[in-house]
């Protein structure tokens, strides 16, 4: 038996690669709807000869619609596409933030809508079809039997989010790679302010280990001056980031890891209390000793 036709509407890192490996899965691909000489390239080399044509072409021509789209503009490309949507076509979106409400006005046409999303960055390549992910799916109780079929063929496992959690959900995920990314690169020019000529060399083995450490033991893998209460080093750490908008990136983890390692009883009160004193003030009483 033949499987439904899937449509990609937007050609971004992401929905080429989803469609890539729902074909892999033999779902046949109707077609993609791709905006630029960058974006139609992408469909051409992860797709070969699919049809790549306007969204509403690709909708009339699917029993699955895909909407790949940035967060911001899914709103509009729902508008748009709705008078080409049938009763009885699945239509999901893959962005974090958004859940099933934004696709109401298609649900009203008798489409099943779900919003799955996958937990992974992208790169648009062929590279993103050796990687698993785990996706956030939001949908009907009645489509979740659709969504664990859907979620198997893109060679993932899902978790279910309520529509209530859905921002606090894709905010857990930002915070947990942009901003670490964000940390990292600081770190690497840093290591370059200092001489290292491949600072990323210097710190996959340590950011790696960390990472893992932390996704496995959670606050237990905690380390560095600030759970050993060494005031004095973060002291000189401050000291020697001469840029102002990284010294601010420090001060600010150094705060909630303060928080986090006197929640678990990692520091004392009083080493507490003096490096909060410092990373918020950049004064620590010098009369007390840190553990």
């Amino acid at each position: 038996m033949m499987k439904p036709r899937v449509g990609v509407v937007g050609a971004g890192r992401v929905g080429p690669v989803l469609a890539a490996r729902l074909s892999r899965a033999d779902y046949p691909i109707a077609g993609v709807s791709a905006r630029t000489d960058e974006s139609r390239a992408r469909v051409r080399s992860l797709l070969g000869a699919v049809p790549i044509a306007q969204p509403s072409a690709v909708v009339r021509e699917s029993d699955i619609v895909v909407l790949a789209v940035p967060d911001d503009a899914m709103s509009s490309v729902v508008a748009q596409i709705a008078p080409d949507v049938r009763n009885g076509q699945t239509v999901f979106h893959v962005s974090g933030r958004h859940g099933r409400a934004v696709l109401e006005p298609l649900a009203q046409l008798g489409a099943t809508t779900m919003a799955i999303h996958p937990a992974m960055t992208f790169t648009g390549t062929a590279l993103d079809l050796t990687r698993d992910c785990v996706y956030g799916v939001t949908c009907e109780p009645e489509s979740r039997d659709t969504a664990e079929t859907l979620v198997a063929a893109l060679g993932g496992t899902m978790i279910l989010i309520a529509e209530a959690d859905r921002v606090a959900y894709h905010a857990a995920l930002a915070h947990g790679s942009n901003h670490v990314a964000t940390v990292v690169n600081q770190a690497m020019d840093l290591l370059r302010e200092v001489g290292a000529q491949d600072p990323g060399a210097v710190l996959r083995p340590l950011v790696t280990a960390a990472l893992d450490n932390t996704l496995s033991f959670g606050d237990e893998a905690l380390t560095g001056p600030v759970v050993r209460g060494d005031v004095e080093t973060v002291r000189a750490h401050l000291g020697a980031i001469g840029d102002a908008a990284i010294a601010e990136t420090y001060r600010a983890l150094a705060a909630a890891t303060i928080e986090r390692s006197e929640a678990r009883g990692a520091l004392g009160e009083s080493v507490a209390r003096q490096l909060r004193d410092l990373v918020t003030s950049g004064v620590a009483p010098a009369t007390e000793v840190a553990r």
